[in-house]
This record gives C-alpha cells, sequence and structure tokens, in this order.
C-alpha cells in the first residue's frame, strides 16, 4: 500500500492548534479537515478504480477543483475574521494543496512505471551542496564533511546515503542521509518576477549537484511578464489554470469580510471559468513519462540510432 506524503495536512492541522485563530474560525477549520479526509478517500477511490488512466486524470483534476473552491471559498472567504484571508500565504494552505495532490497523480499516472524504482514521490529536503569546513592546521573528522539541503515542493528521488572518513577502515567517519531530486517541481500560487528568479537560482543549484536533473515550476496564476524558460535552468514553466491573477485592485477588497461577500459570487464565477486545467496536469505527466522512459546513453545504442 502506497504511503502519501500530507503537507496539506499538516497545514490544517496547525492552523487549527493555532492560538491565534479566532474562536470563531475553529469550527470553519474543522469542517475544512472533513472536507479534506473526503477529498483524499473521493481521490483514492479513483486510484484503485478500474477506468484509464485518461479518465483517472480527468476524475483526480476535477476532484481537485471542487475541493479548491471549498477551500477558498468555505474557509477563507466565509470567515468573519480577517487572518486566514492575510495569513494564508505564509501558512501555506493553497499551494500545499497540489503538493499533496501531485504524489497521488502522480501514481494514479505512472504506477506502473515508478513502482519498481524504489524512489521516493512527493515533497522532500534534498541535496543541493556539499564542502568540506577544514584545512591542514584545523582537522576535522572526514575533512569536515557538511551538505546543503533544500526543500522540494514535489520531487522524484532517491535516498542517498553517504559515509566519509580520513581512514581506510573508515574510523572516526561522518554520516549523513539526503536524497536525490531527480525531478523536481516547486508549486507557486501566484508566480511574480522575483519567484521566478528564485526558482531560476533553485534550479541552477539542483543541476550543480545532479547534471541529470530535470526543474519544473507549476503555478497557478501568472503575475509577471512570461520569461522563455529556455534561457534559464528552469526545464518548463507550467500555468495550471491558464489565466493570469486577479489585479491588485479587486483583490484589495478582499480583505474585509464585507468585501469578499460582495465579491463571492463574482470570485466562484473568476474560479469556475479558470478552473486546474487537465490538459497542463497531462503535459506535466507526460515530461515525467518521457524521462522515465529514456534510454542510457551508450555506446551500441548510439551507434544503432546513428547520434547522441
Amino acid at each position: 500500500m502506497t504511503v502519501y506524503p500530507t503537507p496539506h495536512f499538516e497545514k490544517l492541522k496547525a492552523t487549527l492548534e493555532n492560538d491565534k485563530l479566532p474562536a470563531d474560525d475553529k469550527s470553519q477549520v474543522e469542517k475544512a479537515i472533513e472536507h479534506y479526509v473526503q477529498w483524499i478517500a473521493d481521490m483514492d477511490a479513483v486510484i484503485a478504480g478500474d477506468t484509464s488512466a485518461n479518465q483517472k486524470l480527468q476524475q483526480m483534476v476535477d476532484l481537485l477543483n471542487q475541493y479548491r473552491i471549498r477551500m477558498d471559498i468555505d474557509l477563507i472567504f466565509d470567515s468573519q475574521h480577517d487572518s486566514l484571508y492575510r495569513q494564508k500565504g505564509q501558512i501555506k494552505l493553497d499551494n500545499s494543496i497540489i503538493e499533496e495532490f501531485l504524489p497521488r497523480l502522480v501514481y494514479s499516472s505512472l504506477g506502473s512505471e515508478i513502482a519498481q524504482m524504489n524512489v521516493s514521490v512527493g515533497p522532500v529536503e534534498a541535496f543541493s551542496s556539499m564542502w568540506f569546513d577544514s584545512s591542514l592546521i584545523k582537522l576535522e573528522p572526514a575533512g569536515g564533511l557538511n551538505i546543503r539541503t533544500k526543500d522540494q515542493d514535489f520531487a522524484i528521488s532517491k535516498a542517498l546515503y553517504l559515509r566519509a572518513s580520513h581512514f581506510p577502515d573508515f574510523k572516526a567517519t561522518v554520516e549523513e542521509v539526503t536524497h536525490l531530486a531527480y525531478i523536481a517541481a516547486e508549486c507557486k500560487t501566484n508566480l511574480d518576477k522575483t519567484m521566478f528568479q528564485e526558482a531560476c537560482a533553485t534550479a541552477r543549484d539542483l543541476k550543480t549537484a545532479i547534471p541529470s536533473a530535470k526543474y519544473f515550476l507549476l503555478c497557478e496564476w501568472l503575475d509577471m511578464k512570461p520569461i522563455s524558460s529556455a534561457t534559464t535552468p528552469i526545464d518548463k514553466v507550467l500555468l495550471l489554470r491558464k489565466a493570469k491573477r486577479i489585479n491588485a485592485n479587486i483583490r484589495g477588497n478582499f480583505s474585509t469580510f464585507k468585501g469578499r461577500q460582495e465579491a463571492k459570487s463574482a470570485y466562484i464565477d473568476f474560479l469556475n471559468k479558470h478552473p486546474y486545467r487537465v490538459e497542463v496536469f497531462e503535459m506535466f505527466i507526460s515530461y515525467i513519462r518521457q524521462l522515465l522512459s529514456n534510454e542510457p546513453l551508450d555506446e551500441q545504442t548510439v551507434l544503432e540510432r546513428g547520434y547522441f
């Protein structure tokens, strides 16, 4: 039985346990957790079903759209207090939904391809770089081995166990455990230029450590002028809703309960008009499938193809 990561559920629990949560909002968060449990059960039923991969993908995205509207409206917009709306970016209630959705989507579409690979699928603290904090006059075990890691919102990764020593019998060792992210994706609700530049830096670090790695940037709403990913270390930027972010002058009304209620109907229409798009998730899955099926670059294969 596959055990899936639960980053969104952890955010919901943390929100419920937050001492600063208004008492009136507690029942709303508890109801959101009930919706979450049903959402997970519905997705697991789809994964276990005998429908085609394309049908499963459609059903999974439909369930995602339904759950996201419940989260946005029932929990955030209908709160009579403003703290949940103002802090949703900090507590990551929104983009953690995608983080929890992607592993189930990948298994529902690519389960047979990855079943025998002994990989982890989902958020991970992945290897970024390694250095040795030592010198001839500052001797440290294993040369002062240190590693730097980076939290990846989504990755297909393998565990890596490192052991280093100055001695052939490995006495005075330093041991580290990390993950190598061969496919990584950062999940953003809104993508602006600063976030894009930060993602470029992350992708560059990842590919310096693992040249064969692939890095994707997934966002719901575009909030910047598009820049070609071909000129960056990012392999592809995917716009999950194929839409721009609501203008700032309209979003400004959402910061109060009165403003949210007045805009509620229009906002629901906006979400329904720009749902998560099946074809974009399908593209993401196709990129992963292609990477999983790439042939090794050995001499015989190159000679048979006539190119490399």
